[in-house]
């Protein structure tokens, strides 16, 4: 892995000191039991309370909130740690509760929004997941059919969302709904619904294709009444802007994800062809192997330094959408490519489930889906070219 530039030597060295830290977290409370989690389709809750009380969730939400206080690249390095050991079912849903809902609160919520929830996702005590994706509309956020309609002293929410990352587990739930039907886009708002609401109620944990361990499930709204102060940042029909504010972080956070999972891939297929034996001597002797490898290596090298320099940006607050659109389709296809060459070097044992190849390659598929398609995210670097 190539050194982070953009960190001056002590910042790099307490970089270090958390990572390794969090390697020894992996190594006693998750990787003994990740096959187990796997199997039964979601992680124990108490992971997340463990995780709060190390300081690995939501690292960059401010002291004053119940946060860690550090930087951004902290709360990303428990992604890259993560992806690298090939629990990407698990990362799916932490990224969500660490890097895409706190910025939601952070930039648009109130200070009694903030002061409410901030600390109980810190701590692990209240796991968040965020509501946009719908039956009918995917990436098409403006063609929601879940509405909120003022009613007294609240708003009456009707209607329900699928593919709901942490949708088993979640206590908050950032949810978007039509309060002006009539207004498309600018009639969108979000809302902090507390999971404990009468009207909230749960699907079947979905089963996917891969990562496993992650719940993923619909919601439904029923006459489900939510107080006026739930409106996030107490302003209706500003529900798209800050959707599009918030994007990019979502949209890098799933560059890092595939970068250190394509990593992860790749370290498990050397170990694996200087072991494996083939007419006489170690897979890895073969040029076919040698030079998948290195074609492995140098995809994985471009689309970290491309990952590297959008983390740089998004420190500064300079990240467009553009280039973070741009980062997610590059590295999630990246993924999926490495992804796929090192099971096929791992043979018929790279379709074995017991293998991790198999599971980095599941769980690789969905990167270029969720977050926004590969076919989205080329429509969306186009237009900043073509100026429409």
């Amino acid at each position: 892995m190539l050194p982070n530039t953009f960190l001056s030597a002590d910042e790099q060295a307490e970089l270090d000191l958390f990572t390794a830290s969090l390697e020894r977290f992996c190594d006693t409370e998750i990787e003994p039991h990740y096959r187990d989690w796997e199997k039964a389709g979601i992680v124990e809750r108490e992971l997340f309370r463990k995780m709060g009380a190390q300081g690995y969730l939501c690292a960059d939400v401010p002291e004053g909130f119940g946060g860690p206080g550090a930087g951004v690249r902290f709360s990303f390095a428990v992604v890259q740690v993560l992806s690298r050991r090939g629990y990407g079912g698990f990362v799916g849903g932490l990224q969500v509760h660490n890097d895409i809902v706190p910025p939601y609160l952070l930039h648009c919520g109130t200070e009694a929004q903030r002061q409410h929830w901030l600390p109980r996702m810190c701590s692990g005590e209240a796991v968040a997941a965020i509501g946009m994706t719908e039956p009918g509309a995917g990436s098409d956020l403006k063609a929601l059919r879940t509405t909120a309609r003022r009613e007294g002293d609240g708003y009456v929410i009707n209607g329900s969302k699928i593919f709901i990352s942490n949708g088993q587990h979640c206590d908050l739930l950032v949810l978007a709904a039509k309060t002006d039907p009539a207004a498309g886009a600018k009639g969108v708002s979000l809302f902090l619904v507390d999971t404990r609401t009468p009207g909230f109620s749960r699907g079947q944990n979905l089963e996917k294709i891969g990562q496993h361990a992650g719940d993923t499930s619909e919601l439904f709204f029923e006459d489900m009444v939510v107080p006026l102060d739930a409106l996030l940042g107490g302003v209706e029909g500003q529900g798209f802007v800050q959707m599009m504010r918030e994007l990019p972080r979502e949209r890098l956070i799933i560059g890092v994800q595939a970068v250190h999972g394509a990593r992860g891939a790749l370290d498990a297929t050397v170990r694996y062809v200087q072991e494996r034996q083939a007419f006489g001597q170690p897979v890895a002797q073969f040029q076919n192997t040698r030079f998948a490898l290195a074609q492995c290596a140098a995809d994985i090298a471009a689309a970290e330094a491309f990952v590297n320099a959008g983390i740089a940006a998004c420190a500064q607050g300079l990240l467009t959408p553009e280039a973070a659109s741009a980062i997610k389709l590059h590295a999630s296809e990246m993924f999926g490519r490495v992804a796929d060459a090192c099971l096929q070097l791992f043979g018929g044992y790279g379709y074995m489930a017991e293998y991790p190849i198999a599971r980095f390659w599941t769980d690789a598929r969905v990167l270029r889906i969720y977050g926004g398609t590969s076919e989205i995210m080329k429509e969306l670097v186009a237009r900043s070219l073509l100026g429409r």
